[in-house]
């Protein structure tokens, strides 16, 4: 049965003829997951909301075709020439298709932990602006992942503008916000509804920077890198308010840019358990991957795959291990691993494994109470007195 919509193809091929896997870059970052995108494992499909120029957005819906192509569907009315040239345009930015990864695969080829990726691997899924990749990054920064959800789910339901002719609409397939909008709600809207925290001052800092002029966020996503350093573009972020070291790290990789490693409180213990050591020093981690060079952080993302398992980034058994930002362990994974360690206490100590995963649930408490007390201290320091 036909589905009421335009249906588009687009080729599935890197700027360097390479190959690419269209369900390993659909999961190859959390940011997939995040609205107003989502991921219909089941069909193996991503759908995301696209603004396109002055008119509604328009539900996207992304999967595979015909070997080599990529069936792009938009649901509602037909789509004018000038919109389906627009949507193509922009599905090709999200997929990434621009990037050259054929001197990566050259690299991978000699090492056996990542020789797998010369498939079609390590394209990483980008989002639509550089706006939208820096405040869902900074929405990821010390929070679980259900805090990242929580706060992005609400820009997009409150601020978005509602798509055109998608079935079954809802607030979540909102388009992200635009600087503009989130620009003019004052600071206590990200207290109260986004309960951003201490990052409501840096998301409306940012939001207004960019909307009236003064940041050209874009330039840093469309400039080619012998115009624009990977140095000179982590300069830039880390100048932003919210971003350090690790936002930088994770944002570039959004852009496509991999000289940087993304060090974070998942990555260094993985890496640790990886290789049979209690822990690695950064330096020890970027040594290992020095020999990528620019592709140093891209080659380091991709380890896990190889030695968790040989699916798609993140799918473990169909279980999400990694998700955007701090790479935050799933609800499910985590569990296993809290019953695995409360049964191995157990057997070392006269608690039980109940008793063991009661402390492990309290210690875990104890952490997100930690980042609360943080947060509303920092935030009643900025405050105007």
């Amino acid at each position: 049965m036909r589905r009421p919509g335009t249906t588009l193809e687009l080729p599935l091929v890197g700027r360097g003829g390479e190959p690419v896997d269209l369900w390993r870059t659909i999961v190859s970052h959390g940011v997939a997951e995040l609205p107003p995108s989502q991921i219909d494992e089941a069909r193996r499909a991503f759908e995301t909301t696209l603004a396109l120029g002055r008119g509604r957005p328009r539900r996207v819906r992304i999967e595979e075709g015909r070997p080599g192509h990529a069936l792009v569907h938009v649901p509602g009315p037909a789509l004018s020439s000038a919109a389906r040239g627009a949507v193509l345009e922009d599905v090709h930015r999200v997929l990434n298709l621009d990037e050259d990864l054929s001197a990566f695969y050259e690299l991978v080829a000699s090492d056996p932990d990542l020789a797998w990726a010369a498939g079609g691997a390590g394209r990483m899924l980008r989002l639509p602006t550089v706006f939208e990749a820096v405040v869902k990054t900074v929405c990821t920064t010390n929070c679980a992942w259900s805090g990242t959800v929580r706060m992005v789910s609400a820009l997009v339901e409150q601020l978005g503008q509602p798509t055109h002719g998608a079935p079954h609409e809802g607030e979540l397939t909102n388009a992200f916000p635009t600087p503009s909008a989130m620009a003019e709600v004052d600071e206590a809207f990200y207290w109260e509804v986004v309960r951003a925290g201490y990052r409501g001052a840096y998301l409306k800092a940012l939001a207004t920077s960019v909307a009236d002029g003064s940041l050209d966020l874009e330039e840093l996503g469309a400039a080619p890198s012998d115009e624009l350093s990977d140095d000179e573009v982590a300069s830039r972020l880390l100048a932003l308010p919210g971003v350090g070291p690790y936002a930088a790290a994770h944002i570039m990789m959004l852009l496509g840019r991999h000289s940087l490693l993304i060090l974070d409180s998942w990555t260094r213990p993985t890496y640790a358990r990886l290789v049979g050591r209690k822990r690695v020093g950064d330096a020890t981690i970027k040594r290992r991957f020095r020999r990528y060079g620019s592709f140093a952080g891209l080659a380091f993302w991709l380890l896990p795959d190889a030695r968790l398992g040989s699916g798609p980034r993140g799918y473990e058994g169909g279980v999400r291990v990694r998700e955007i930002g701090h790479a935050a362990i799933s609800r499910g994974w985590r569990r296993r691993v809290a019953e695995r360690a409360a049964e191995g206490i157990s057997q070392r100590t006269r608690f039980s494994a109940e008793q063991v995963r009661w402390f492990l649930g309290v210690a875990f408490f104890a952490r997100s109470l930690a980042y609360l007390i943080r947060a509303v201290r920092d935030a009643i320091r900025r405050r105007p007195r």
